[in-house]
């Protein structure tokens, strides 16, 4: 009986080895046992991005499904200098957006992928964040929104942007990007777009002299000073002198673009373009446009939607002498009555030449070099 006892007991332990043995590997093949196999890390959050604002700014609103992440921003900003989503493969949004330009192109019209120009000038990025119509006709109201139009519109990259985004996808570089930003490796338009946003807002300019001097009110000559008084100025009749600029170009963004505020500035009797009338069929509406911003005006010539004036002086013979008075929904402040600056018979403003080379003299103050000379904005690439 000994014996028996202890051969039982052996075998005991020997089967009680072998399914253990066996519990193991069933872990591995899925069978209930723990899978020793580590689980993959949990991507990182993105991490939020804290805009700072100038002094004076108004507060700008962010899309709450689109916050403002460092990944997110350095991801668009790679997007931006991205030729990948051109049909050509030769342009990117930076190709009529230059940053020594003040995200401008310095052309009368912007010109697409195919050489071929667009009816309307390519208008600057500077402060965009606050914009709340976009576009010269203001056909959008979100950054992301409006990206899809210089995509895939034909006089500019050319290319539907699903095909832009497949060729991203494709591209090794873009998928870890994308994770990093939105905890996804797979592109989709709707990401792309948003990555571009982000990118866009954050290009703020308020560091100009102008600036300096609302702060401290010291640094401006004595024309600038004139000319920040004559910009800011209405005219009354027989006795104040202005040049009625603040009315269109809001203080301190210089813009009508974050006020929702289009314009008919006498340019024309008639329209080749209808402006916000094309796209609201409206009879008002009829040859009005935003005002855009005037900060870093210097560098952004030529002028107005379709790039007629090259220089700051034309400009300003426009407004002083040249407005067209019979123009249809002429804007109020600019059909002055006979009497108010040139009396007893001037329909005009009739700025005098040195009014004017004031007027330019402050203009030249909203210049702001560390703007375009910023690294954050430069080609990544």
């Amino acid at each position: 009986m000994p014996l028996f006892t202890n051969s039982f007991r052996g075998s005991a332990l020997v089967l009680a080895a072998i399914a253990l043995l066996s519990a193991a590997s069933c872990g591995k093949d899925g069978g209930g046992g723990v899978d020793p196999t580590p689980p993959a890390p949990t991507p990182a959050a993105p991490t939020p991005y804290v805009l700072a604002l100038p002094a004076g700014f108004p507060t700008p609103v962010i899309p709450a499904d689109n916050p403002l992440t460092v990944e997110g921003i350095a991801l668009g900003r790679q997007l931006f200098y991205e030729k990948a989503l051109s049909s050509t493969g030769t342009m990117s949004c930076s190709s009529c957006h230059q940053q020594s330009k003040a995200f401008t192109d310095g052309l009368p019209l912007a010109v697409g992928v195919d050489g071929v120009a667009n009816p309307r000038g390519t208008m600057s990025l500077t402060n965009v964040l606050w914009s709340t119509q976009l576009t010269w006709d203001g056909a959008f109201t979100t950054l992301e929104t409006q990206a899809v139009k210089p995509l895939e519109n034909t006089v500019e990259l050319h290319q539907p942007l699903t095909v832009g985004v497949a060729k991203l996808q494709a591209l090794s570089q873009y998928p870890p990007l994308f994770q990093a930003a939105f905890g996804t490796r797979t592109i989709t338009n709707e990401l792309t777009l948003k990555a571009l946003a982000q990118f866009e807002r954050t290009l703020i300019s308020g560091n100009s002299r102008y600036d300096k001097f609302m702060a401290t009110r010291l640094g401006f000559t004595a024309d600038e000073v004139a000319g920040l008084k004559l910009y800011t100025t209405h005219i009354a009749p027989g006795s104040v002198r202005g040049a009625e600029c603040f009315h269109c170009h809001t203080q301190p963004l210089m813009s009508s673009g974050y006020e929702g505020k289009f314009f008919n500035n006498g340019l024309d009797l008639t329209f080749p373009d209808p402006g916000r009338g094309g796209l609201t069929k409206l009879a008002v509406d009829q040859g009005k446009f935003i005002a855009p911003t005037l900060r870093n005006i210097t560098l952004t010539a030529p002028y107005m939607h379709d790039g007629r004036f090259k220089t700051l002086e034309e400009v300003l013979d426009h407004y002083s002498d040249h407005v067209q008075m019979n123009s249809p929904n002429l804007d109020n402040n600019l059909a002055a009555p006979a009497g108010i600056n040139d009396p007893p018979f001037g329909t005009h403003m009739d700025l005098t030449a040195t009014e004017k080379k004031q007027v330019i003299a402050f203009l030249k103050t909203l210049t702001d070099s560390t703007f375009i000379a910023d690294k954050r904005f430069s080609d990544p690439h």
